[in-house]
């Protein structure tokens, strides 16, 4: 591995990480089994970072920071193996790192530099963006008692900006 960056857990257990190689802008995907076997899915990406499963186990969404582009691909429900590679959407400007999903599927993204987070639709429709004081965000996560609070990490600020959102997260869901 280069530089293991951003995980996703599906219900399973299973852990899917993004790999980049910040150096040459290119990154891997992998899968670790829940027997600890690890499975490269995917070789010479663009700049892997954040990592997500969809809400119903049937996606996986990965970005390429720098190359802005969220891909999603279909999950084999027996082996966590991914295939049908498929582009999302891809932003105009601004770096993409951490992101999660809502109870509803909608994929919350972190926009590095941008100062926002950017709320897409699983069907790779921009739905809302939310403006934070920082510019550098680079971690989205769910939690509070009801899971609609959202925490979001800044790079340059050292410091966790929050947000309350309509749903709830995927990971709330994953507990209840």
């Amino acid at each position: 591995m280069n530089q293991p960056n951003d995980i996703a857990i599906a219900k399973s257990g299973v852990i899917y990480a993004s790999d980049p190689k910040w150096a040459d802008n290119t990154g891997n995907l992998w899968k670790i089994a829940t027997d600890g076997a690890v499975t490269l899915l995917e070789a010479d990406m663009g700049t892997t970072n954040g990592v997500e499963v969809s809400t119903d186990e049937k996606h996986l969404y990965v970005n390429e920071s720098v190359q802005r582009k969220v891909w999603k691909y279909d999950i084999d429900k027996n082996t966590g193996a991914v295939k049908n590679k498929r582009l999302l959407i891809e932003f105009p400007d601004h770096g993409l790192d951490g992101m999660r999903c809502d109870v509803d599927g909608n994929l919350y993204i972190a926009r590095y530099a941008a100062g926002e987070v950017t709320v897409v639709s699983p069907h790779g429709t921009v739905i809302e963006r939310i403006k934070l004081k920082g510019q550098k965000p680079t971690n989205v996560a769910f939690g509070g008692a009801d899971g609609k609070t959202v925490y979001v990490t800044l790079q340059e600020r050292g410091a966790i900006e929050t947000f309350r959102s309509e749903r709830a997260g995927r990971e709330w869901l994953l507990q209840q």
